[in-house]
């Protein structure tokens, strides 16, 4: 059991190495910006990402690090674990390693070619052994088969509203039954009061993580109308009418939660 346990932790050094490879800090929004543009996760964002996940989202490795143990408990032999905006793979290598049913592959999708570009350079600098398929396309585009595990770590928030209650439904069509789907979303808190108290929060949180008030200011505009978060209400109602008979939040952290979903 020790061995076991040992293995593991080099594992998750190994994962940690190869997601810094190539990373670099993220500068994109510190000097200012004569023409704002939406924000998309280009070649730049592609090269500092790892840097700006990590100083944006509170409680973002513990998610990662738990959706590796959520998919060791669900992951069953001869099904397909998907990774929905797999960017450069956090998700997917933590499945990786944690993943012991036999016959079990990864697939992951993003739709950016220099995230799967950088994904599949850390795929292959990785050690571990689950067969992982990486798809460069519109995850609504994306055929769910056969699925005992479906994650979407701050993904969701990028698709349009009216066209999330489609993409939920066929995930739940898609997974096997017993099934589980990982939701992590930023969201928003239906009291204004409660909303304005979230957001300086979380403002303070990048200010603590060395991002100045220009960066701030800048990638809040840059995101305006391309993330829209929801309520937990909302995303408890929408999981529900997809048909998931189990749904509740496992983790929260200020204006971030993760949901999981069981069919």
């Amino acid at each position: 059991m020790r061995g076991r346990f040992s293995r593991r932790e080099n594992m998750g050094r190994q994962m940690g190495n190869s997601m810094a490879a190539g990373s670099h800090q993220d500068t994109i929004y510190a000097n200012p910006l004569a023409q704002l543009q939406g924000f998309t996760f280009d070649s730049k964002v592609a090269a500092v990402f790892p840097d700006m996940i990590k100083r944006s989202v509170p409680g973002y490795g513990t998610i990662i690090s738990m959706t590796g143990n959520l998919a060791e408990r669900y992951a069953r032999a001869g099904s397909s674990c998907y990774d929905l905006g797999c960017s450069l793979g956090a998700s997917t290598l933590a499945m990786r390693h944690r993943i012991q049913a036999a016959d079990c592959g990864i697939i992951g999708v993003d739709n950016s070619p220099a995230m799967i570009q950088r994904c599949r350079q850390v795929i292959e600098a990785d050690s571990g052994e689950v067969p992982v398929q990486l798809v460069c396309a519109d995850l609504e585009n994306i055929a769910i088969a056969r699925a005992s595990v479906v994650v979407m770590n701050f993904t969701l928030q990028f698709i349009a509203p009216q066209r999330r209650p489609a993409l939920l439904a066929r995930i739940y069509a898609g997974l096997n039954p017993g099934g589980m789907l990982i939701l992590s979303e930023k969201v928003a808190f239906a009291e204004p009061q409660h909303q304005q108290l979230m957001t300086e929060l979380h403002h303070n949180f990048k200010r603590a993580n060395g991002y100045s008030e220009l960066e701030i200011a800048q990638k809040r505009s840059a995101l305006e109308d391309v993330l829209v978060p929801d309520t937990l209400e909302a995303h408890r109602d929408r999981l529900a009418a997809a048909g998931f008979g189990s749904c509740d939040v496992w983790f929260q952290c200020l204006n971030f939660a993760s949901l999981i979903a069981i069919k």
